[in-house]
């Protein structure tokens, strides 16, 4: 089954032999009715289980080419549960450009548990090795990065895990399984802020995680069963509507991505565009590799590096939306200092690149002449 198929009908059956549903129903109950103690038809109680999510759990395995999906209440509790696999004294190599808040949850819980964290700039990925050791049990990925549009090899990442026998995960968000699908790169989990691309209409919060590995499944489905970090069916319900989707979403945010990065690019006030498409940028040629577009995530600084100039421009901008979030029909933008990593020390974001004038760009599927024309009302000829 090929991919904009397996959006429409990836992993799903009829979940309603009752009416012959097209849907999968909103299974709204918190628990079910057992003939004898332990004698049910499949569910016990919505935390360990439910029909609706069930069905998009199977549908995320499907669009990674994996074998088991698991849904979670936001992309934090799923990334949450993925180090709950690691005990006090474990180590993880993590890339040093990554969402504020898988930061923040590393840096600011965890590290208080007694695991520590290597954040490593990985563009050259083979770098990752000069920080496993015998205490390293995970090799933590984000490609393309938020907010600067680093491209790590996976290949290469997963064959150092392969070796030092690790874990490797890749946060899929940015990309999602429509250009990238890291399992089949040889990482062992993939994991999604569902929230965005794969929801798609600000309508919903939601991670996902997806393995091959069934005593990997086993372990992370024990977590999220005893953590209790689960979505309901509602929401479980919007986020398979928004997947027969994203086929379509996806292609026009890369047309619309393409067109906004080179407008940008050669405009006169404009410093410096990262979007993994242009040749210049950094491992151009592994994003041509590993993905199969360039995706509508663009970040930029204007000449001068001037905050208060960054502050103007997404003040003034009229389609493109000033909030949280990304991957929406609508079109965003952000200012990554003061709102999605303003959880990072200012000395660890700028080693980054991430300054305070970096904007940050979501290119929603509106026409592409009318965003253009609103960046050019909002930074001025």
């Amino acid at each position: 089954m090929k991919f904009n198929t397996k959006t429409i009908h990836g992993g799903q059956h009829n979940v309603d032999p009752a009416y012959g549903s097209v849907m999968p129903p909103i299974y709204q109950t918190s628990t079910y009715s057992q003939s004898t103690p332990g004698g049910h038809k499949g569910f016990e109680y919505s935390r360990s289980g439910n029909p609706t999510r069930a069905a998009l759990e199977r549908a995320f395995a499907s669009l990674e080419n994996g074998e088991f999906g698991l849904a979670f209440g936001s992309g934090l509790a799923a990334i949450d549960a993925v180090v709950k696999l690691l005990k006090p004294g474990d180590e993880v190599v993590s890339t040093n450009d990554l969402y504020g808040g898988s930061y923040r949850l590393f840096t600011q819980i965890y590290e208080d548990f007694g695991i520590k964290f290597h954040f490593i700039g990985m563009e050259n990925a083979f770098r990752i090795e000069d920080f496993v050791n015998e205490k390293t049990k995970l090799i933590w990925v984000e490609t393309p990065t938020n907010p600067m549009m680093n491209i790590i090899d996976i290949k290469a990442a997963a064959a150092i895990a392969k070796k030092h026998n690790v874990l490797l995960a890749v946060d899929n968000t940015f990309a999602t399984p429509y250009l990238q699908r890291p399992l089949d790169l040889g990482a062992d989990i993939v994991m999604h802020s569902a929230t965005k691309y794969l929801g798609g209409h600000s309508d919903v919060v939601m991670g996902a995680l997806v393995v091959r590995d069934k005593e990997l499944a086993d372990r992370l489905y024990f977590i999220q069963n005893a953590s209790g970090a689960v979505c309901g069916p509602q929401d479980s319900f919007l986020m398979l509507r928004g997947i027969k989707t994203l086929h379509v979403r996806m292609q026009r945010h890369c047309e619309n991505g393409k067109r906004v990065a080179e407008y940008l690019q050669n405009h006169l006030k404009i410093e410096k565009v990262y979007w993994p498409g242009f040749e210049t940028h950094p491992n151009h040629e592994i994003a041509k590799a590993q993905m199969d577009d360039f995706g509508g995530m663009i970040s930029f600084v204007t000449k001068g590096n001037d905050y208060d100039e960054a502050i103007r421009i997404v003040e003034k901008l009229k389609i493109f939306t000033l909030a949280e979030s990304l991957g929406g029909v609508e079109s965003l933008s952000g200012h990554p200092a003061s709102m999605t990593h303003a959880s990072i020390p200012r000395e660890e974001r700028e080693k980054t690149g991430v300054v305070d004038a970096l904007i940050r760009l979501s290119v929603g599927i509106e026409d592409a002449d009318d965003l253009i024309a609103d960046l050019e009302q909002a930074i001025g000829g």
